[in-house]
C-alpha cells in the first residue's frame, strides 16, 4: 500500500491555504496546518489552487488517432457521412483500440481527468474487438482512472441485423451502460430501437445513455419516446441523453415543457458544447435540478481534427456556448466537468472533503475562473491518492506507448 501523503500549502477551490493528508487513497484530514508524523511523504504545493479530479462524461476512447501520424481530415458534414467515413478508415488505418484508448487515457491523466465515460462502437464489422480493446485499457488503468463503457451501436441497431445480439454479448462481458443513437434519423424505427435499448437495460439491470443528435421537433419526438419508457419502466435516475440538440431549438415553451419532464424523471443530460449546433441551456437545467455533464466527445479522430483531452478547455467551451461571464457562471461551466459529471457517472466519494477519494488537480492560479480561462499546465494530478502527473506530464509505469 502507498504510504500516506501530506500535501502542504494548497487552496481547495480557492479557499484559504491549508494542508491535506491522504491515507489509503482517501482524504483523511483537512486542516490549516498538519504536522507530519511517522512515515509520510510530504509535497509542498506552493499555494496552488486545488480542484477535484476532472470528469469526461462523454468520450470515445476507441476512436482517437492520438499519437499516430497526422491523417488529413476528410469526412463530410452529415452524421451518416461521418459514420461511413470512420467505418472505411478503420480498415485503412492501424487504429488498434487497446493501444489508442491507452494513449488517450494517459493524455487525459496529464490534463487532470480521473474519470471517463466512454462510448465504444459495437457493430457487425468489428464485433466486440473495440469493446475488448477498451476493456483491456480499463483494467490496465483501474487504479488511477475510473472508466465506464457504453455499448454503443454507432452504425445503427435496427438497420444492421446482428448488432442487437452483439450488444447483448458486450453487456454480458462487462459493458456498464446500454447505448443508443438517433432512433428516427439513423434507424428510422424509433419504437423498434428504443424497445430494444430499454429491453437490454431491463434484462441486464444496466443504465442507458442515448446519443440524440436529431434537431427540432424530430428530436423532441424521440426524446418524448425516451421519457415515456423511462417512466413506464421506472428507470428514473438511470437514463442519460447525450447532445440533446433539440433542447436548443427556438420554441422556448416546448423546450421548457421537455425540461420540466426531464427533471421530474431524473433524466440527466450530457453536452459537448459544440459551436455549430443548438445546445441545452446549462442555466435552465440548473434551475430545475437537472444533472448536466460535459465531455470531450472525439479527440483527434476521423470525425474531427480538434481536441486535446483537456476538460478545463471543455469547461471554457461550455462557458462560451452558454455566454457565461461572471465568475459564478464560469463556476457552473466547471461543474459540468466535475460535480455534475460525477453525479451522472455515479462516482462514489467524489469531492474535496474528508473521506472522499483523493482525486485532486493542482493549478497555479488565483481563482477557479482563472483555471478555466487560462488553463495552465497541471502542477500536480492525484488519482486515488497517487501522484499520476506533474507539470503536465504523466509519471508512472503504466504510461501508454
Amino acid at each position: 500500500m502507498t504510504k500516506p501523503l501530506l500535501l502542504k500549502n494548497l487552496r481547495l477551490m480557492g479557499a484559504d491555504a491549508g494542508d491535506v493528508l491522504i491515507e489509503g487513497g482517501r482524504i483523511a484530514q483537512i486542516a490549516p496546518e498538519i504536522t507530519p508524523t511517522g512515515e509520510v511523504s510530504v509535497e509542498d504545493c506552493g499555494g496552488a489552487l486545488a480542484l477535484p479530479g476532472l470528469v469526461d462524461a462523454h468520450a470515445h476512447l476507441d476512436k482517437t488517432l492520438w499519437g499516430m501520424p497526422w491523417h488529413p481530415h476528410q469526412q463530410g458534414k452529415s452524421l451518416q457521412q461521418m459514420i461511413d467515413t470512420e467505418r472505411k478508415l478503420r480498415h485503412e488505418l492501424d487504429m488498434d483500440a487497446e493501444r489508442q484508448s491507452a494513449r488517450q487515457v494517459a493524455l487525459a491523466l496529464s490534463k487532470g481527468t480521473t474519470a471517463i465515460r466512454s462510448h465504444v462502437d459495437i457493430d457487425t464489422e468489428h464485433g466486440l474487438s473495440l469493446h475488448r480493446g477498451v476493456a483491456a485499457t480499463r483494467a490496465r488503468y483501474a487504479d488511477v482512472m475510473q472508466i465506464e463503457t457504453v455499448a454503443f451501436p454507432q452504425s445503427g441497431l435496427m438497420i444492421r441485423p446482428g448488432t442487437l445480439e452483439l450488444m447483448d454479448e458486450a453487456l454480458r462481458e462487462g459493458a456498464d451502460i446500454v447505448g443508443g443513437l438517433d432512433p428516427c434519423g439513423i434507424d428510422r424505427d424509433p419504437k423498434g430501437q428504443l424497445d430494444a435499448v430499454f429491453g437490454l437495460a431491463e434484462r441486464h439491470g444496466k443504465p442507458i445513455d442515448i446519443h440524440l443528435h436529431e434537431p427540432g421537433e424530430m428530436g423532441a419526438f424521440s426524446l418524448e419516446m425516451i421519457l415515456d419508457r423511462t417512466e413506464a419502466l421506472a428507470m428514473q435516475g438511470r437514463v442519460t441523453v447525450s447532445h440533446a440538440f433539440c433542447l436548443g431549438m427556438q420554441d422556448q415553451a416546448r423546450v421548457a415543457e421537455l425540461l420540466d419532464r426531464i427533471a421530474a424523471l431524473e433524466v440527466s443530460l450530457a453536452t459537448t458544447a459544440p459551436a455549430a449546433r443548438p445546445v441545452p441551456s446549462v442555466a435552465a437545467c440548473r434551475e430545475r435540478g437537472i444533472a448536466i455533464c460535459a465531455g470531450n466527445d472525439g479527440i483527434r479522430d476521423t470525425w474531427t481534427p480538434y481536441g486535446n483531452a483537456c476538460m478545463l478547455e471543455r469547461a471554457m467551451l461550455v462557458g462560451l456556448r452558454n455566454n457565461f461571464r461572471a465568475d459564478v457562471e464560469v463556476g457552473w461551466a466547471l461543474d459540468t466537468c466535475t460535480t455534475e459529471g460525477a453525479k451522472v457517472m455515479g462516482l462514489e466519494g467524489y469531492g474535496l472533503a474528508e473521506g472522499c477519494r483523493a482525486d485532486l488537480v493542482l493549478v497555479d492560479v488565483e481563482a477557479v475562473s482563472e483555471a478555466i480561462t487560462q488553463r495552465p499546465p497541471r502542477r500536480l494530478v492525484l488519482s486515488g491518492g497517487q501522484i499520476v502527473a506533474r507539470n503536465g506530464e504523466t509519471e508512472a509505469t503504466w504510461q501508454s506507448a
